[in-house]
């Protein structure tokens, strides 16, 4: 009994034995997210360093969501008409040469922040791409039942990805400079960029080539309209991200509180994603101890760090490290769930603008979270600011649950 529940308890690895093509994409996703999460500490470190505004630093967050908001659902829509494979080879490679050029500005020492919004505008038009096609992949290389652990797998290597970016950039910002942070990143690509390559074929499946594309748009979106649990997931992610994320205050908050070091901000930004690896770690555990119950598709609260204990004390870091980790943990939860629900419960021809509308959500969410952080954060201080994120999450969280009952009721095993 007692071997039986810890074999249950522990990772499933079996799709990366399973599957050749996975187990690269897997690898090469995690390579790339390594270097891809230095990319956002190196610009909003940059910009506040040069501005030592927090309104600015919101910005970026607006520059690399709305490009993407606009043109996501017609992103989704041209993956479920060509062959995804090759429009994500197009969209990695565009991705890199935006990197490389993020680190000749930083290289070359240029003052003014007009470049850094235009890349991020194009690197957010072709994550829009990019992301929603690639999203489409697991559920063709992989058998229905190893689904979840697949997204599993992935949502683990993307926070190790996470983890580790920002403390690497924090110690390569502070001995070669944040130009050496972009360059890993655009190195990193190259590595997504064989996995993809190595890849068959992936023509979606289904008449969505046949239809137009503003049809097929509206299709996706009546499709989403009906399924209410998903509804409720996406607006309950949306509505946390948007209200609570803390990130675009976090420079502010290093500077006042701590030091200004950026070894000690990497570490902040680091938190949430190490917890989510663990928590994902434990993810089948807890589905094996509770069962049904521990799959509901049930938003956490994503907590941020108190201003009463804001101090320069070393003590009062961990305490902060250590509830924005909790905040990880809740996120990684959220993203597997709600994940296997669109992966399994979406068919093939619409799993594209599905996929752009979840892409929309993880990503877009946070960067407007930023920028109404930098707002707030302009007017209050760093600690009080995030305070007030924290109740405002709290509140969304109650009315998405109280009005969106389906949510609470929702399993992945129920997806048709």
């Amino acid at each position: 009994m007692l071997r039986a529940t810890l074999r249950s308890a522990m990772l499933d690895i079996t799709p990366l034995r399973t599957s050749p093509a996975f187990f690269r994409l897997w690898m090469g996703s995690g390579i790339s997210t390594l270097g891809g999460t230095m990319t956002p500490f190196a610009v909003m470190l940059q910009v506040y360093r040069g501005t030592h505004s927090t309104l600015d630093v919101g910005l970026t967050g607006l520059t690399s969501a709305l490009p993407g908001a606009l043109f996501v659902l017609l992103g989704g829509s041209v993956g479920d008409r060509v062959d995804r494979r090759k429009l994500a080879l197009l969209a990695t490679s565009g991705q890199m040469l935006v990197s490389a050029l993020l680190a000749v500005q930083a290289l070359m020492a240029w003052s003014a922040l007009w470049p850094i919004y235009a890349l991020l505008c194009a690197q957010s038009v072709l994550g829009a791409i990019n992301a929603p096609a690639r999203r489409t992949f697991v559920p063709r290389l992989l058998p229905k039942e190893q689904v979840r652990a697949g997204q599993t797998l992935n949502t683990l290597a993307i926070r190790f990805g996470e983890v580790a970016g920002p403390s690497l950039a924090g110690v390569i910002a502070s001995f070669a400079g944040l130009g050496w942070c972009y360059a890993c990143d655009a190195a990193t690509f190259l590595a997504a960029l064989y996995a993809i390559y190595r890849l068959p074929p992936m023509m979606p499946e289904g008449h969505a080539k046949q239809r137009g594309m503003l049809d097929g748009v509206m299709e996706g979106l009546r499709f989403l309209g009906r399924s209410r649990a998903l509804l409720g997931a996406l607006l309950a992610d949306l509505s946390v991200t948007v209200l609570g994320v803390p990130t675009a205050l976090l420079p502010a908050l290093v500077s006042e509180r701590f030091g200004g070091r950026s070894e000690t901000l990497g570490l902040m930004m680091g938190a949430p994603p190490a917890s989510a690896a663990w928590s994902s770690l434990l993810c089948r555990a807890l589905c094996a101890t509770f069962g049904p119950k521990a799959k509901r598709f049930w938003s956490p609260v994503r907590p941020g760090p108190s201003p009463r204990w804001d101090s320069g004390s070393p003590p009062f870091v961990w305490l902060c490290v250590a509830l924005l980790g909790l905040m990880g943990a809740a996120d990684s939860i959220l993203v597997v769930m709600r994940s296997t629900l669109i992966q399994q419960g979406t068919p093939d021809g619409l799993r594209g603008r599905i996929s752009s509308v979840d892409y929309l959500v993880g990503t877009g969410g946070p960067q407007l979270g930023n920028l109404r952080a930098g707002l707030v954060g302009s007017a209050l201080p760093p600690g009080a600011a995030i305070a007030v994120g924290g109740l405002f999450t709290l509140a969304a969280i109650f009315c998405v649950g109280w009005f969106v009952p389906e949510l609470r009721r929702a399993r992945a095993e129920d997806a048709p």
